[in-house]
């Protein structure tokens, strides 16, 4: 983990103004202060603004991250198998303002797989609300999500939807995130 680390922009970056949702470039030679590295985004304060940074993009933090080995076997998951896979990927999506990720939050409403005509082949369907309906990072963290979706072999469609009906509230996230946010 890399939180509450001060570093100094080595290049020029593109981030997301946090809770806006509005993509900046953030100078190099920056200060910039990393307050929380979660799911692979990084949340930064710059001059006293948030700022998400993607993770393809550590290194203007200063961050070397290892290289990627392609993981196929060529041996392609049950379906069961993927679910399981794709609920353990959402859990690595996270709020940029809270350290929880969006499944203990309660965010996720609903993910649906479903096999289409090529064998081996799905379209996932995820159905996601905000903690506040005005949240300007709703884009961002569906990008994230289909992002991470495709990284999986077998998925070749995927669509994360923003819903509010019915309204987040504090009483969907699951004990464990209640506990750690002090909230029980």
């Amino acid at each position: 983990m890399h939180e509450d680390t001060a570093v100094i922009l080595t290049r020029d970056v593109e981030a997301i103004i946090v809770p806006v949702g509005e993509n900046v470039v953030l100078q190099k030679g920056e200060q910039a202060r990393i307050t929380q590295s979660l799911g692979g985004s990084y949340t930064v304060i710059v001059n006293g603004n948030m700022f998400r940074i993607a993770q393809k993009n550590a290194d203007a933090l200063g961050i070397e991250l290892a290289t990627a080995t392609p993981d196929s076997t060529g041996n392609f998951r049950t379906k069961e198998e993927l679910e399981k896979e794709i609920w353990n990927l959402l859990k690595t999506c996270y709020d940029p303002e809270i350290p929880v990720n969006i499944v203990a939050l309660g965010l996720v409403y609903d993910c649906a797989l479903s096999p289409l005509p090529k064998e081996n082949t799905y379209r996932v369907q995820v159905k996601l609300t905000l903690t506040a309906p005005g949240c300007g990072m709703g884009s961002a963290i569906v990008q994230e999500i289909r992002d991470k979706l495709f990284s999986l072999e077998e998925i070749v469609e995927a669509d994360a939807e923003l819903v509010f009906d019915p309204p987040w509230n504090q009483a969907m996230m699951s004990e464990a995130a209640q506990l750690q946010l002090g909230l029980l």
